[in-house]
């Protein structure tokens, strides 16, 4: 893990006081039912809108490249809508713990694969691949509880943050240039666009990760359980070798599981009043 600091220029030092505003821009929210704590003060040495062109740029390459293989699923794809229902009753709670996410634009496609792999990406470009749907069975509650979880990286900016402890001084001095006019507008979106799909996350970062999706779940009426029917579905698909794509960067295990048996009553009145609502 390299150490981060800032430049000893002149025309660097006033930015301090930005970034470490962007940084604690988006705590936990008061009403919280799963503890998380604030999020990592490290993205705030990254700034969000060039992560979020970044992904905007890669997603639409991905897209445009599944569909030239015809591998985009149509928008009258039966999977493609029941995913789509579920993200828009998960949007809805995002801005609980991003008030970034009001101006995202947010998109959800299927990609017609055998891997059993999904993702959010920066900005909010959601994915899945049909073997994760198939292979696994999954139930709505269960896909929402995967929806979830890969929403909550983008909307805790673990990609952001990650980033930012990668990358070192070097990527910072580059987009503090930017910022005051001193390099080329797109070098940021350049360097990183390509790593916003293959980062690996903390352990830190899968719980944070785990526990907002539960909550994000629940609050959009989904069975809080589903979310450990879910990895355990993961575990078995595992067959203890390499597994699925997913679980190269979602490793799961007995504390993965332990732990969201132990949040699941936390959530379970946000899923009462969700689904006494509807």
């Amino acid at each position: 893990m390299c150490q981060l600091c800032y430049a000893r220029t002149s025309a660097w030092m006033p930015r301090r006081g930005f970034l470490a505003l962007a940084g604690a821009a988006a705590a936990t929210p008061a009403l919280a039912q799963v503890d998380v704590g604030a999020p990592s003060r490290m993205r705030g040495l990254v700034p969000a809108d060039e992560i979020e062109a970044a992904s905007t740029q890669q997603y639409a390459e991905m897209m445009a490249e599944a569909r030239k293989q015809g591998a985009l699923a149509p928008e009258g794809h039966a999977q493609l809508q029941r995913l789509r229902a579920i993200a828009n009753r998960l949007i809805p709670q995002s801005t609980r713990w991003n008030d970034r996410a009001k101006s995202w634009k947010w998109e959800v496609n299927l990609v017609g694969s055998k891997q059993v792999n999904a993702f959010c990406m920066p900005g909010g470009k959601i994915a899945f691949y049909t073997g994760l749907l198939d292979q696994l069975q999954l139930a709505d509650d269960e896909a929402a509880m995967v929806m979830g979880h890969e929403m909550a990286h983008a909307l805790r900016e673990h990609a952001r943050a990650r980033i930012a402890k990668t990358q070192g001084t070097g990527a910072l001095l580059s987009i503090g240039a930017q910022l005051f006019g001193l390099g080329q507008l797109g070098d940021v979106a350049a360097n990183v666009g390509t790593q916003l799909i293959s980062l690996r996350f903390s352990r830190e970062d899968e719980i944070e990760a785990d526990l907002v999706g539960l909550e994000l779940g629940a609050r959009g009426g989904y069975v809080p359980d589903a979310a450990v029917s879910l990895w355990e579905k993961m575990g078995k698909a595992s067959g203890g070798n390499a597994g699925p794509a997913f679980l190269s960067t979602h490793p799961t295990g007995p504390d993965r599981l332990q732990r969201l048996r132990e949040n699941v009553p936390k959530v379970r009145g946000l899923y009462q009043q969700a689904t006494a609502r509807r």
